[in-house]
């Protein structure tokens, strides 16, 4: 497939797509909003010749965090444009640069789909100086029309599984020229950057530069005001756990551990928060049938001594609920997703422990099971035997959390060389005219 089939193929494909998008409406009613921008119409008004920031969703958002608050402080006169495909994507991103902080330089949209003449209306409204697309959302005409008008394209904290590796093989008509219009590939791992030469980037164009969510910084106050609220809920004394980021099919495996639990620690509390907020009432309906007294976080209502779950169902807290828990289970792992982020937790300083199916994350799985900052579970009695064990066996956990501790801090130093490599990019970018 070359990408004029892929073009064609994707214009007869819209009416599945606009389908797609009443079908999430019904669940999420934001997916029907702002229509337009993803055709690239009814776009707000932007600020030209600065940096464009693609973050597909939620976890990208949050990993690009650091590098746009430092490309804001870096270049006082650029306007960030920052981009997404989701309403969940959306909400973090205003959440993370509301506000006058940056003078209202960060911009941003919903990512208009990945048809040339919807690209071209979007980069011609903003007129970037330089693209970053955060970890492996690639777009084969919005990088064209990039590369038409000179603008360099990173991709930045670049990572590729060997299944969406051979995903991208099969298509590699596409995907080659694609790879080899892109300016720079800030990879993760060396396994990763082999992938991506072998699919066609220009090997001179991918450095291994680590994964910039190792350089995560937790605000002391955070864990003082998780403290107080503990204190406040007078859950001190009890055990918690949180399961964060579960998807369909594993909330009831995180509830039945959890009533296992309950056998033994009868006053145990478990935070869980699921992944999607669509999925929020049917998780708090699973709780109730499962039996267990659930308070939702949105409510503001304290957990009392009866509460066995507390649901987190708020946005932009996951971190400080990870810093309400003693133990924590990173979800998309009993299920086969792949996993999320194993780093937040244990940047808190707590024992992580996930299920198996971690194939998004395999380097940083690996560096902190080797490290023993990273308990893996096959099923629901080994989540309920792991959590039970680190509650009772307070050097047991300790030494994973310095163990996670130190594996962060190995590591760090991938923001640094990526905002090294964009300087230079930025420096020799050609100039873009002002519209």
């Amino acid at each position: 497939m070359n990408r004029s089939l892929y073009t064609a193929l994707f214009h007869l494909g819209l009416p599945l797509i606009g389908a797609r998008l009443a079908l999430r409406a019904r669940s999420a009613p934001a997916y029907a909003k702002r229509i337009g921008e993803r055709f690239a119409c009814n776009l707000p008004p932007f600020k030209t010749g600065g940096i464009w920031v693609h973050a597909v969703s939620v976890g990208e958002s949050i990993a690009a965090a650091p590098m746009i608050r430092e490309l804001l402080l870096r270049y006082p006169d650029l306007p960030i444009t920052v981009t997404c495909m989701t309403p969940t994507g959306s909400e973090r991103i205003r959440a993370l640069f509301a506000g006058n902080e940056f003078g209202g330089r960060v911009q941003h949209c919903y990512l208009p789909y990945d048809l040339p003449w919807a690209a071209g209306r979007f980069l011609e409204r903003v007129q970037p100086k330089l693209a970053v697309i955060m970890e492996t959302e690639l777009w084969p005409n919005h990088i064209h029309q990039c590369a038409l008008r000179k603008i360099p394209v990173v991709l930045a904290n670049a990572r590729l599984s060997e299944r969406s590796a051979r995903g991208y093989a099969r298509f590699a008509g596409l995907t080659a020229p694609m790879l080899a219009q892109m300016s720079w590939l800030a990879v993760q791992t060396e396994a990763e950057a082999e992938r991506f030469r072998a699919l066609g980037a220009r090997p001179e164009c991918v450095t291994v530069t680590g994964s910039i969510k190792f350089d995560l910084s937790i605000d002391p106050e955070l864990l003082r005001r998780a403290a107080a609220l503990r204190a406040d809920w007078q859950t001190t004394a009890r055990p918690v756990w949180i399961a964060a980021s579960t998807h369909a099919g594993e909330d009831e495996l995180v509830l039945a551990a959890h009533r296992q639990l309950l056998q033994s620690d009868p006053d145990a509390l478990l935070i869980l928060v699921p992944r999607h907020p669509e999925r929020f009432d049917s998780v708090f309906e699973l709780c109730k049938k499962a039996g267990m007294t659930t308070v939702r976080r949105s409510s503001a209502v304290a957990p009392t001594a009866e509460t066995a779950v507390l649901l987190g169902d708020s946005m932009g807290e996951l971190l400080f609920l990870y810093a309400l828990a003693d133990v924590a289970m990173v979800g998309g792992s009993l299920v086969p997703n792949g996993g999320h982020n194993l780093l937040e937790p244990a940047a808190l300083g707590k024992p992580v422990l996930a299920g198996p199916h971690l194939f998004n994350f395999l380097e940083i799985a690996a560096q902190l099971r080797e490290a023993g900052a990273l308990l893996e579970v096959a099923d629901t009695a080994q989540l309920a035997q792991q959590v039970a064990a680190l509650w009772h066996d307070p050097q047991a956990a300790e030494r994973m959390r310095a163990a996670g501790l130190a594996v962060l801090k190995r590591n760090q130093g991938a923001l640094a060389r990526l905002l090294d490599g964009l300087a230079r990019l930025l420096a020799s970018a050609a100039p873009r005219p002002r519209g």
